[in-house]
């Protein structure tokens, strides 16, 4: 076989070999947490949305004018009451529910509601309101990946922090509550 006939058979393994590299680079280069997932709505307004209540639960729906009704810092959590991750992070949830120097929101995103009804009655409410998103709309608009998601809202209708997954206390103490209050000492 000529030398010429051979590199044409070497050229897919090579070219292969070279994006593979590129890729093994990308996803293991120095200063990249993989845990972080950018978000275009960081330092913009929160999305437009309107929210039907959970029948029986007590608080009222969720809208996008009640981040800004009050001049409080809003904490938003999406969960659902099929996701485990959601279940794990719910004390965290009921700490952050306790304080009154915030407004704890609850997207409840492709539930049903009756479940999701049950899982708060049976694993405590911490929110002041919680929405309806059974068909992901405002999950969508909020840039949602899954569930469970937090974001930190401030006084003026502002996204300033997106953590994706469940919060432990390491994160609440660590990143949460600083931002909180760092946010609160601007206004």
């Amino acid at each position: 076989m000529s030398i010429k006939r051979k590199a044409i058979f070497a050229l897919p393994l090579l070219i292969t070999v070279i994006i593979f590299g590129y890729f093994f680079w990308a996803l293991t280069k120095p200063g990249r947490d993989p845990k972080i997932l950018p978000s275009v709505l960081i330092d913009k307004p929160a999305p437009e949305f309107d929210l039907k209540a959970l029948d029986a639960l007590g608080v009222p729906g969720f809208a996008r004018k009640d981040l800004t009704n009050n001049g409080k810092i809003s904490v938003v959590n999406i969960f659902a009451s099929w996701c485990i991750p959601c279940l794990v992070e719910h004390p965290d949830m009921m700490k952050l529910g306790q304080r009154d120097d915030i407004n704890l929101y609850g997207i409840n995103y492709r539930d049903k509601p009756d479940d999701a009804l049950g899982w708060l009655n049976k694993n405590g409410n911490p929110y002041h309101r919680v929405g309806r998103d059974p068909k992901s709309r405002a999950g969508i608009d909020w840039g949602v990946y899954g569930v469970p998601e937090t974001f930190i809202v401030d006084a003026s209708g502002t996204i300033r922090y997106k953590h994706v997954g469940p919060l432990n206390t390491g994160d609440l103490e660590d990143t949460i509550l600083p931002i909180i209050d760092s946010l609160q000492a601007q206004q």
